[in-house]
């Protein structure tokens, strides 16, 4: 079987060269197989690789060969299991990515909230020299306390 890219589909489409379209389930995802007027089958595949280019959703199928003029088509469902809706690298990357977003989201928006409290608290403000001072000034004291305090023994 011949494979043929969405610009390839699109050529073969516009210049009449396709005969018939069968959207096909397999397990929960939709494939195109195309039938060319020259006698050859093919199947859509993605832009980069020779891998069947999938459809988690019939109407994005239908609505990309719409676009493209092709408005007759059959359906094959017979292997059509939408509770077998695989994970693949494009989903599950996108899923990582989305998780990533929402949570740079929050961080940021918490962010924001403190800063915001910090400008509207009212106390007076401390000049940043005076709280790095008293900032050594108390670690200097919790080293003294620290190297004073007799050593634990080691257990055996």
């Amino acid at each position: 079987m011949q494979t043929l890219t969405l610009e390839q589909l699109r050529a073969t489409a516009t210049a009449g060269g396709v005969s018939s379209v069968t959207l096909k389930a397999e397990g929960g995802g939709f494939f195109v197989s195309i039938h060319t007027r020259a006698g050859a089958d093919a199947i859509l595949t993605k832009a980069r690789s020779c891998e069947p280019r999938q459809f988690a959703r019939p109407d994005k199928a239908m609505a990309m060969l719409r676009e493209m003029g092709i408005e007759v088509g059959q359906f094959d469902v017979s292997h059509w299991n939408p509770e077998a809706k695989a994970m693949t690298s494009g989903n599950e990357g996108r899923a990582r990515a989305m998780r990533e977003t929402h949570a740079a989201a929050r961080h940021t928006k918490w962010l924001v909230g403190e800063v915001q409290a910090a400008i509207d608290d009212p106390r007076p403000s401390i000049a940043h020299d005076d709280v790095m001072a008293e900032m050594e000034a108390e670690l200097v004291a919790l080293e003294a306390a620290t190297s004073k305090r007799p050593a634990k023994a080691k257990r055996a």
